[in-house]
């Protein structure tokens, strides 16, 4: 039946892409990709990178950053709940801990734990689009960008708009998003907050979240402009299941809040950024939601960091190059007061040889002051074959140190492990890449092989988690993805985009007899994503997404979910979602049972 489904999807693919004459396309493979220094268009990659855009962020049925991701091949985002109230994300079997969450290039790594990664506090309204960059990025983002990092993308607009989205549906579940640009001047500013909340789907999973966002750019001259930003986001919810099945009255109340200030100098071929930014969150949790007395933590982790990066364009290619220091700290009422700093240094060149082939190499060395000197060094060669075919390959290493929650956590059912080292990681993938019309297609093969790997163990239920360093893991996998978009005009039926991928992992991780593992054999070992949007008239998107995911130890589901909109890019729009329309059993992350069918619908204007 899937295979007939398939082949039907394709005939008709085929008859659109041929019968569309009064196209326009949105042209994806010339955006840049937004590093750090130096910035490369999405076609001239020699790495693995998906990039999600404005129209699939608005299409995609889901309300939240974690549901958007979830669609993302080679992604494992695992949910406590709808809406992505608290998810973990993993890239390429890699833990939640060794994904590097940013927004515009700033990192929201949180030293007390990964957990905390996807408190993203920007509403998805306001959101221009998601990057995610798959396998080892310590060379490019720093630290604990392990098997790959998401950055998340806000632009400043030049015109007056405001975008107002509200929802309601099933679990009492009901939101609301506003996000305006109102340029003075010279000067562009964005403003986005956002609320929703829900009764929850079962016993003590209600939430309720709320977002606040600002972001402002000033133009000083034709070489020099400043942009700041600065966003909370409150997120407050009964954590049934989250961390333990033990006790089903948990409950977390979570505060983050991120500043930054930034200054671009630009003179052609040198340009140089340099920004400060600070990041806070209090967390409060407690084992029994009325009874704080019973047992409850509170911790406040702060982040202060300073970056500069810059790059040089001459004839020997483009160099790049880049210093940070940063400073964590702690207070915790069980973890202690801790702090430590981090110095780190990037130092990259891109040479193009000939019109077909380029090679970009760096490294990136850090000193930290609980660890000293470590050194990641990372290669990437790319080979365009044909206008169409681009060939690439690359090798890495990566690193991931201990969070506070891994060094010294004391609770009945985890503890933690002060004698533990950072994880580190050498990885390789060789790729190819097609691109010609309104097609884009992707093959690739990685292989990571991982030392100290850091893993949470039991020796049996009546005693608590404790993390240790495993000495070796070798990942192995493929990747292969299809992509098709078409703008159409005036037609009556037409598919606007298809997308299909699968993603195989197999892990070399075997559980010591006796000894329980929490999360190794919980990675993704058969991902199977599909998507098609189908627009009827100038006004009607209906789009189908589908998810078959197999982990290790754990039983495979099939998922289903659809969105249709209304007038979407008009004043007034309408839109209507059903998630899990199959009604799958299933469970992403912890022992959080995961709804079985659920709707939502609301309406969206747009004024400019």
């Amino acid at each position: 039946m899937k295979k007939a489904l398939l082949i039907g999807c394709l005939a008709i693919l085929s008859f659109q892409a041929n019968s569309q004459t009064d196209t326009t396309t949105q042209n994806l493979n010339e955006v840049i990709i937004q590093e750090n220094r130096i910035q490369i268009p999405f076609s001239k990659q020699s790495r693995n990178i998906s990039l999600i855009d404005r129209q699939q962020i608005e299409t995609t049925p889901g309300r939240s950053l974690q549901e958007v991701l979830s669609f993302v091949p080679g992604v494992d985002v695992r949910q406590r709940g709808v809406t992505g109230v608290q998810a973990d994300i993993g890239i390429r079997g890699g833990s939640f801990e060794q994904t590097l969450m940013l927004l515009n290039g700033i990192k929201l790594s949180d030293p007390q734990t990964g957990h905390h990664m996807m408190n993203i506090p920007v509403p998805l309204v306001n959101i221009d689009r998601i990057e995610v960059l798959k396998g080892p990025a310590s060379r490019i983002f720093g630290q604990n960008a392990y098997t790959g990092a998401v950055n998340v993308i806000t632009s400043l607009s030049d015109k007056q708009s405001l975008r107002l989205q509200g929802y309601g549906g099933d679990f009492g579940m009901k939101g609301i998003n506003l996000a305006g640009s109102l340029p003075v001047g010279k000067y562009r500013q964005n403003l986005a907050v956002s609320y929703d909340d829900s009764n929850g789907h079962q016993y003590n999973s209600d939430y309720q979240v709320s977002n606040i966002f600002y972001e402002g750019g000033l133009d000083l001259n034709s070489k020099n402009s400043i942009r700041g930003m600065i966003a909370y986001t409150d997120r407050t919810f009964g954590a049934n299941g989250f961390y333990t099945s033990a006790f089903p009255d948990q409950w977390e109340s979570l505060q983050t809040t991120l500043g930054a200030l930034s200054h671009t100098f630009n003179s052609g071929a040198f340009a140089l950024n340099t920004r400060v930014y600070g990041r806070r969150n209090s967390d409060e949790y407690r084992l029994r939601r009325n009874e704080p007395q019973f047992y409850q933590n509170n911790h406040t982790s702060d982040v202060f960091a300073l970056e500069t990066n810059g790059s040089y364009k001459s004839k020997l290619g483009v160099t790049g190059f880049g210093v940070e220091l940063r400073k964590e700290q702690i207070e915790s009422n069980n973890l202690g007061d801790h702090e430590r700093s981090l110095t780190g240094i990037f130092l990259e060149q891109m040479v193009n040889l000939g019109e077909k082939t380029d090679i970009r190499a760096g490294v990136y060395s850090n000193y930290y002051s609980e660890y000293g000197w470590k050194h990641f060094p990372g290669l990437e060669v790319g080979f365009q074959a044909t206008k169409a075919i681009r060939l690439y390959s690359g090798i890495g290493s990566s690193f991931r140190i201990p969070t506070y929650t891994d060094l010294f956590y004391v609770g009945p059912t985890n503890i933690g492990n002060p004698d533990l080292q950072p994880e580190q990681a050498r990885s390789f993938e060789f790729g190819g890449k097609w691109a010609h019309s309104n097609w884009r297609g992707e093959l690739v093969y990685f292989n990571r092989y991982s030392e100290s790997v850091i893993e949470w163990t039991r020796v049996s239920a009546n005693v608590p988690w404790k993390p240790q360093n495993f000495n070796e893991v070798t990942f192995n996998g493929i990747e292969a993805s299809a992509y098709y978009r078409i703008n159409p005009r005036g037609k009556n039926v037409q598919i606007k985009e298809l997308m299909f991928s699968y993603n195989f992992i197999d892990a070399n991780f075997v559980a010591q007899p006796g000894i329980e593992s929490r999360y190794a054999l919980t990675a993704l070992r058969n991902q199977l994503i599909g998507g098609v949007l189908v627009g009827f008239g100038e006004k009607v998107e209906w789009n189908t997404k589908m998810r078959y995911v197999e982990r290790i130890s754990l039983d495979p589901y099939f998922l289903l979910d659809m969105r249709v909109d209304y007038n979407r890019m008009g004043k007034l729009g309408f839109f209507a979602e059903a998630s899990n329309i199959t009604n799958t059993d299933y469970i992403e992350a912890g022992t959080v049972q995961m709804p079985g069918r659920w709707f939502r619908a609301g309406f969206m204007v747009n004024l400019e």
